[in-house]
């Protein structure tokens, strides 16, 4: 049997091959992910203690910012040869064409002691004192600045000032490499630019011969309470552990869409089987009959899977590596380079061979075990070949209360507002599917083929009973689609009715012509005050809001208040300096009304009304629901000087047409280059565009379940052909042109097809749809929307892609002589 079994893997290596395609394609993923995985962890180790070479102890802030003044008394501690402090955030250089240089920005305070110094200098020198500055080889050589030349540098802490640009520095590959450039600044140059009160870490290098104990013991005594101190090897043990825990999450999102097509492999890989082993009846009923055992015919069939499984696993390792290739080369265009060689780890190879192997013999095992339940004698018959096994009353049975246990689940979570009834309504909606596809994926075909039987005529009306002849054949086909499908759909109308959402509450919340906003960090302190100087310039508000008394005070401008807030007290046009607009809620629960006294921060203002905000998020964090009052720019600005926003809101003077107040905005905003000028659309776009680029990430790694699926699809039809040999035939001596044959195969394939698409579509839009319901119980403002034409595209393409896949199985039945195939026995 051994040799029997190899031999017919052999004389049937081509279509063995492609029977094999679904395995190669899930085992690459899955070897992709874990190899770019190697790669990444192995670039992470190296990056950690890129910028600590010199490090012996670090202190650590762990809420507030630790002073500059700590730098000196962490100096003077025992056994401390150097300490500097350090701090890592944004800003913006204004590049040799006085625009802002494009990219988010690394800032980071370059220690200006040699004994703690690890950058690598690619040209010039270090920043040695306050007004000189550093910056990455790239952008030096981008933009053409020269050593010794002035360059503006700005951030949160202020307007753009110039910086004698000393040396050039390589960050490559490193933990400060984010795609954009880099700033290196001595300390106080960059608490001045980033604006923050103090330092993240101060670094410490340690004399020689000094106990690591005894030195962290000093340390901890002079920084006291609200700071850490870490001895060199936990600063470099934190930093691998930040590294890793990033790629591992990276990682296991990754494995979470190979999951989804090892799955729909899975499914493929048990009907490309039964593919090649009904080709087999007749030889396995001979074998029966010359006294083969049940169970030598099966472990045949199972050591054919297995080889099956190793050559393909091993073709998906390959292939998975040049994907990890390809990936870590794209990644490294942009803020996530690797850092690592990709390279095939034993363990790696090992783990993928092995769920390449389980997967195949796995999938084939029911198939194996159905091809021996057939008598010798009733093999060497026609009837063998025509398998139409009816799916079981319990399995119907079972499938039907699923489905329906899962569509309640669906509808419980958009009415009791529980995300886990959604991700449970979908489980189980999808299994229900499956159990009960021999029913409904047959009766949608029926239903789909309809029009095609009125289009087509009766060439699609055998088509069509073709396709539903073994009720559980097409089932398992379609049900493959329905998993990528039904994911891909999901997003769609997820993202889509997301999107509308944000520009619903963009409308509602914004109701000015500009917006400037922060590049990554909140809006320097002079900006709206030189914004509101500008005479083409009628309304600048900023945002801002901060926490007393358990009471979140927002700043608020007169002229907007009345585009979110609803009055139930009092009037809004009363409100100004010396007044307060309080909340509902916190009015309820103070016993205020219009009129009384308001104390905040020692200062007392008058209630101008009682409002109420349906459109703006809750207050933060250990503030109670509701319990918000706003009060205007300049009292605020008063109370809360230090307090920043993000978010500047600008319309024109009366009179001033747009185009002359966007120019007088970006008059003043030449000299930020950590803002940036937006109209509505611009802001909704900037809002909206990373769910743009998700919903793209996403539809392009379940793109690879789709494409297997559809591999299920041209299998499926392959056996449908084989079965009908003489059937097709003698359509054929009837009168059936090679043209119809063709149209007839293909019409089954977009059958099976276009049915599993719409069940996926189904799916996805009533997964979405509850999650939009539960989201918008919570308190969000979330409608469902159905993108038709995205969804549309998706039928089309699953369409297409099975008129595709239709080509070989109607090359194949055209290619044998009528007369020939009316032979076959």
């Amino acid at each position: 049997m051994l040799k029997l079994t190899l031999r017919s893997l052999r004389a049937e290596a081509l279509r063995m091959l492609l029977s094999a395609l679904a395995v190669v394609l899930g085992v690459a993923f899955v070897a992709g992910t874990l190899i770019l995985n190697d790669a990444m962890t192995a670039g992470a180790y190296d990056r950690a203690g890129t910028f600590d070479r010199h490090t012996d102890a670090a202190v650590y802030a762990e809420k507030e910012h630790l002073p500059a003044a700590l730098v000196d008394r962490i100096r003077a501690v025992d056994g401390v040869a150097a300490a500097e402090g350090e701090l890592i955030g944004t800003g913006g250089i204004v590049g040799s064409d006085g625009r802002p240089v494009l990219g988010y920005a690394v800032l980071a305070a370059i220690p200006t002691d040699p004994a703690l110094r690890s950058y690598d200098v690619a040209a010039g020198r270090l920043p040695d004192r306050p007004g000189e500055v550093v910056l990455d080889a790239p952008t030096v050589a981008r933009e053409g600045f020269p050593i010794g030349a002035p360059v503006r540098i700005g951030g949160s802490g202020g307007a753009a000032r110039p910086y004698t640009l000393v040396g050039t520095v390589d960050v490559a590959r490193t933990t400060r490499d984010v795609g954009g450039p880099f700033i290196g600044l001595v300390g106080p140059d960059a608490l001045a630019v980033t604006g923050m009160q103090g330092y993240g870490r101060i670094m410490v290098a340690a004399r020689p011969g000094t106990d690591e104990e005894a030195l962290a013991s000093g340390l901890a005594a002079v920084a006291g309470p609200g700071a850490t101190v870490k001895t060199r090897q936990q600063v470099l043990d934190d930093a691998v552990a930040d590294g890793v825990r990033d790629v591992r999450q990276f990682t296991m999102a990754l494995l979470t869409f190979a999951a989804v097509a090892v799955v729909v492999a899975g499914f493929v890989i048990a009907n490309t089987f039964a593919i090649v082993l009904a080709q087999r009846t007749r030889r396995t009923a001979l074998l029966r009959v010359v006294g083969a055992t049940r169970r030598q015919v099966f472990l045949a069939a199972v050591l054919e899977s297995a080889v099956v499984g190793v050559v393909a696993s091993a073709l998906g390792v390959l292939l998975g590596a040049g994907l990890a290739a390809g990936m870590g080369a794209l990644l490294s265009r942009t803020t996530a380079p690797i850092g690592g060689e990709v390279t095939l780890a034993p363990g790696t190879v090992l783990v993928s061979m092995l769920l390449g192997v389980v997967l195949t013999v796995g999938a084939a095992l029911l198939p194996a075990w159905h091809g021996t339940r057939v008598a010798p004698v009733a093999a060497l018959t026609d009837a063998a070949v025509q398998p139409t096994r009816r799916a079981g009353r319990f399995r119907l049975a079972a499938g039907a209360l699923v489905l329906v246990a899962g569509i309640a689940a669906l509808v419980g979570a958009a009415a009791l507002g529980q995300i886990v009834l959604v991700a449970a309504g979908g489980i189980l909606a999808f299994f229900g599917i499956v159990l009960f596809g021999p029913v409904l994926v047959p009766a949608l075909a029926r239903v789909v083929g309809w029009p095609l039987r009125r289009l087509v005529g009766a060439t699609a009306g055998l088509a069509v009973a073709n396709a539903v002849r073994n009720p559980r054949r097409i089932a398992a086909t379609s049900t493959a689609l329905v998993i990528g499908i039904g994911l891909v759909s999901a997003f769609v109308v997820g993202a889509h009715s997301t999107k509308e959402g944000i520009e619903r509450s963009v409308d509602a919340q914004v109701g000015v012509d500009f917006m400037v906003t922060g590049i990554g960090s909140d809006l320097p302190p002079a900006l709206a005050a030189e914004l509101a100087a500008r005479p083409e310039l009628g309304v600048v508000h900023e945002q801002r809001a901060a926490v007393t008394d358990a009471v979140e005070v927002r700043a608020a401008h007169p002229a907007l208040v009345g585009r979110t807030l609803t009055v139930t007290a009092g009037d809004l046009g009363r409100f100004g300096p010396g007044t307060v607009l309080v909340h509902r809620d916190l009015a309820a629960a103070r016993g205020w009304n219009v009129g009384a006294p308001v104390t905040v921060k020692n200062r007392t203002f008058r209630v101008a009304a009682v409002v109420d905000d349906e459109t703006r998020p809750g207050p933060g964090d250990g503030v109670p629901e509701g319990h918000v009052l706003d009060m205007t720019d300049a009292d605020f600005t008063a109370l809360f000087p230090a307090e920043r926003g993000y978010l500047a809101e600008v319309d024109p003077a009366a009179g001033v047409d747009a185009g002359r107040a966007r120019a007088a905005i970006e008059s003043v905003l030449t000299r930020y280059p950590t803002v940036n000028l937006m109209d509505q659309a611009a802001y909704k776009k900037m809002l909206t565009g990373t769910v743009d680029m998700v919903l793209a990430l996403v539809t392009g790694l379940l793109g690879l379940a789709v494409v297997i699926a559809l591999v299920g699809v041209a299998n499926t039809l392959s056996l449908s052909v084989l079965e009908r040999t003489r059937e097709n035939a003698v359509l054929r001596a009837v009168g059936l042109t090679r043209g119809r044959m063709r149209v007839m195969l293909a019409v089954e394939a977009v059958l099976m097809a276009v049915v599993g698409a719409l069940l996926g579509v189904a799916l996805g839009a009533g997964v979405s749809a509850s999650a939009m319901a539960m989201l918008t119980r919570l308190g969000g403002d979330f409608h469902v929307v159905l993108p038709v034409g995205q969804l549309g595209l998706i039928l089309g393409v699953a369409a297409v892609a099975a008129l595709l896949a239709s080509v070989l199985p109607a090359r194949r039945a055209l290619a044998r002589p009528v007369v020939e195939a009316l032979a076959d026995q």
